[in-house]
């Protein structure tokens, strides 16, 4: 019997992340692995591990880290516990202008994006960098808030106006600015990857909005992707360092462009459409790793 921690934030209850733990939960009594479920608020009354007060404490054979706490992650990390995912690969997909620059010239297909300069919380009043945006982007270009979510604080400014009134209303959430991929509008593939499979995918379309996400309208269909984005999902997820992921790719006329990366990539949905449980992939490559 193997032991492991899930670790989940203790701060969202709802149904579409109860459902995920839970089928989790029973992958792993399916192959042996008993997972205690801790939330983040209560993991960090246990560290450091060194420290014996806490009596009803076993060290776990693994963490499964499903939450987004980095910092938590790192102090895990700092004392020995081993991660799926780990502190930095979870870091490098929260934060879209990261993901790109950690991928930035090493030959991966993507659209033209720009980071939003550091204003430290303070609005906008110059928006020189918006002048050169523009120029090299045209429009219509996206704006994503960088720890965005399900498709959410996602825009499409289709003029100078848009994008300052856009920007305004992100506030003081870091943004990137990047080239609309015309041809892909309403279209993409989630590619689920774990270890270096890709065990299952599907196309979603939306015919009434340029964001394809479920959670944002659009449907889903079983997908057999290409050679291409195969090897474009399984390359990403190597450079990134991710035991499992969710990998979104548009379409071009060049080929597959890489859209976002998703270290805790919800799969109730790509379950519900394709029948293939990742939760068992996930925890079948968790005991091959361990």
């Amino acid at each position: 019997m193997r032991n492991g921690w899930l670790i989940v934030n203790g701060f969202l209850t709802g149904e579409k992340f109860t459902e995920i733990y839970d089928m989790l939960i029973e992958a792993g009594k399916k192959y042996d692995c008993n997972l205690r479920v801790l939330t983040n608020d209560q993991v960090l009354s246990i560290l450091p591990i060194s420290d014996d007060s806490v009596e009803w404490r076993s060290i776990p054979d693994f963490v499964i880290f499903w939450d987004k706490d980095v910092r938590l992650a790192m102090a895990l990390e700092a004392e020995g516990f081993r991660l799926f995912n780990s502190a930095d690969a979870i870091m490098d997909c929260d934060d879209k202008a990261r993901t790109f620059l950690k991928l930035k010239n090493k030959g991966f297909k993507m659209p033209k994006t720009y980071a939003a300069p550091l204003n430290f919380n303070q609005p906008y009043q110059e928006f020189a960098f918006l002048m050169q945006i523009e120029k090299n982007l045209g429009y219509p270009f996206i704006i994503k808030e960088n720890c965005g979510s399900f498709g959410r604080q996602v825009y499409m400014v289709s003029d100078w106006n848009k994008a300052v009134k856009t920007i305004n209303k992100i506030g003081h959430n870091d943004f990137i600015m990047q080239e609309f991929v015309e041809h892909s509008s309403g279209m993409d593939v989630r590619l689920q990857v774990v270890g270096d499979k890709v065990v299952t995918a599907m196309k979603r379309t939306n015919d009434n909005d340029f964001i394809a996400n479920v959670t944002n309208g659009g449907k889903m269909e079983k997908y057999d992707p290409s050679k291409e984005e195969i090897d474009l999902a399984l390359r990403v997820a190597k450079e990134l360092k991710l035991d499992f992921a969710g990998v979104d790719v548009l379409f071009s006329p060049d080929g597959p462009v890489l859209c976002e990366v998703n270290s805790n990539a919800h799969f109730k949905n790509i379950y519900d459409c394709t029948g293939v449980n990742v939760a068992e992939d996930i925890i079948k490559h968790i005991i091959n790793s361990i």
